[in-house]
């Protein structure tokens, strides 16, 4: 459990004019997230504060704006969108899209793995946002279960912790969830950072997904602050486990290829889509949303 400061916001409290708290969602440890009403778009939205403890922070308020400014710059069909910004004021917020679906983290809780049909389209779709964020010169840094809204069209959120280069280069500690960062994220090699970083959190993901457990040994939850690099971050230095034999050779390869210790050496999104046609044309039925590459 954690003692993450909260607003604690009722049903049909005032956030801010004219944006009023439905239910709560969750959050980190410096934001806190609520379904609620906004007045001006007349329509359900999320609200993504900053919590109590971290508003006279300048830092915080200015991750406030960083993340809208970022996300206001994006338009992706698998990109949450937003819809503004407050970042001064008595509680800094974003307005954010409201996504109707699970978080591919839930469904995972309650089914272990997601079928073959179903992982598939998913991937299509993350490659296609990595694929565009990657054009931008933008890495996402946190893609995780937990990060992924799945729907009609699944999409991408949370965006507080993405980097465009020159902001990569400032960073003073390993950014990401541990689980899921990649060694050079672990070790804060700034100069490999980039979109690719990104590719092994994708692994990551698709590995949970298909396998209902993580590639990596999970560190020990009782480490200080003295504990060596490799003990807190096992993908620095072990290999992942690999897939078992009920997933197909070509996605295992696949998926084990994300884990490349040399971020050139994974496959850029474009190239996880091409390697995974073949599996595609093999389904059953029709991908929903799939049209077949015209160079291929």
């Amino acid at each position: 459990m954690t003692d993450w400061a909260s607003w604690d916001f009722e049903q049909g409290e005032e956030i801010a004019p004219g944006l009023l708290a439905l239910e709560p969602l969750g959050g980190g440890e410096v934001f806190e997230t609520y379904v609620a009403w906004d007045s001006r778009l007349y329509t359900i939205v999320v609200a993504k504060l900053l919590r109590p403890d971290k508003v006279d922070h300048d830092w915080a308020r200015a991750a406030v704006a960083t993340e809208s400014e970022l996300l206001a710059s994006l338009a992706h069909p698998f990109i949450v969108r937003t819809f503004g910004a407050v970042p001064e004021g008595p509680r800094p917020h974003l307005v954010l899209e409201h996504l109707e679906g699970p978080t591919l983290y839930s469904v995972l809780r309650d089914r272990r793995k997601l079928a073959l049909e179903e992982l598939l389209p998913l991937t299509l779709h993350l490659c296609s946002a990595l694929h565009y964020l990657a054009s931008r010169g933008i890495v996402h840094l946190d893609l995780k279960s937990r990060n992924v809204i799945l729907g009609p069209q699944p999409r991408l959120i949370d965006f507080s912790l993405a980097r465009t280069p020159d902001r990569v280069a400032r960073m003073s500690v390993p950014t990401g969830t541990t689980a899921y960062m990649s060694p050079e994220q672990a070790l804060l090699d700034r100069d490999r950072i980039g979109p690719q970083s990104d590719v092994w959190g994708l692994g990551v993901t698709l590995y949970e997904a298909v396998s209902g457990r993580f590639p990596f040994p999970e560190p020990p939850g009782d480490l200080g602050p003295e504990a060596e690099t490799a003990e807190r971050f096992p993908q620095v230095s072990a290999r992942p486990t690999p897939l078992d034999r009920d997933v197909p050779d070509e996605l295992a390869d696949l998926i084990m290829s994300c884990f490349r210790v040399e971020p050139g050496e994974r496959p850029t999104p474009a190239q996880m889509v091409l390697a995974l046609e073949p599996l595609i044309a093999r389904l059953p039925r029709p991908v929903p949303g799939r049209r077949r590459l015209l160079f291929m």
